[in-house]
C-alpha cells in the first residue's frame, strides 16, 4: 500500500513538471525576445574611440563568446549574410583616483567604460535593441611594491589595471547580452 502511494505521489510530481514544461517557462538567461527569424547574429569587431589599446578586440571577443555561450544563435564576425547585426562603440574610458594612502597617494582607482551598443534586424534595418548610454565601472586597488619615494611599481599598476579591465568586459558582455535576450 505505501509503495503504491509512492508511486503516485512521484507520478504525480513527474506528469506536474511535465505540464509545467510546455507552459512557456525557461531557465533565466535561456529564453530570447528576439524574433523567431533572427538565427545568426552578425558581431563585427566594436569601434574603440578611446586611447586604450585593444580594448575592442577583447569587448567583441567577451560578446560573441557570451552569445555562443547561450547555445541559442548562430554567431559570425561579418556584418553581412546575417539575420540580426550587434554593433558596438566604446565612447570613453576613465581612470581616476578613488581613494587614498597616508602619503596622500592613491590606493585605489574607479575604471569607468562608456559604450553604445545596437542590434539591428538587417532584413528591415529595424532595431531591435540599443542602448547609447551603458556605464560600466570597476574598481581595482593599487597594490604592489612602494618605490623608496612611496609611488606604487608601475608594472604591479598596470596588472591590476588590465585585470579590472578584463573584469568589466566580462560584465559588459554578460549585461548586453542579458539585456538582449531577455528584454530588460
Amino acid at each position: 500500500m505505501k509503495s503504491a502511494l509512492r508511486i503516485l505521489g512521484v507520478l504525480s510530481v513527474l506528469s506536474g513538471g511535465v505540464c509545467l514544461s510546455g507552459c512557456g517557462y525557461t531557465l533565466a538567461g535561456r529564453g530570447s525576445s528576439l524574433p523567431a527569424s533572427i538565427k545568426k547574429i552578425g558581431i563585427p569587431m566594436f569601434t574603440n574611440r578611446t586611447t586604450v589599446f585593444n580594448l575592442e578586440t577583447t569587448l567583441t571577443a567577451k560578446v560573441r563568446s557570451e552569445f555562443i555561450g547561450r547555445g541559442k544563435f548562430e554567431i559570425s564576425p561579418d556584418a553581412t549574410g546575417v539575420d540580426g547585426l550587434l554593433t558596438g562603440e566604446v565612447t570613453s574610458v576613465s581612470i581616476v583616483p578613488s581613494a587614498i594612502n597616508a602619503q596622500q597617494l592613491a590606493s585605489r582607482y574607479a575604471l569607468t567604460m562608456t559604450a553604445r551598443v545596437e542590434l539591428k534586424n538587417t532584413r528591415d534595418n529595424m532595431v531591435l535593441w540599443e542602448n547609447p548610454g551603458l556605464v560600466f565601472r570597476q574598481e581595482y586597488e593599487a597594490t604592489g611594491t612602494q618605490t623608496p619615494g612611496g609611488a606604487i611599481d608601475p608594472t604591479a599598476f598596470f596588472g591590476q589595471d588590465t585585470n579590472a579591465l578584463d573584469r568589466l568586459s566580462t560584465e559588459f558582455a554578460r549585461t548586453i547580452v542579458s539585456a538582449i535576450l531577455e528584454a530588460f
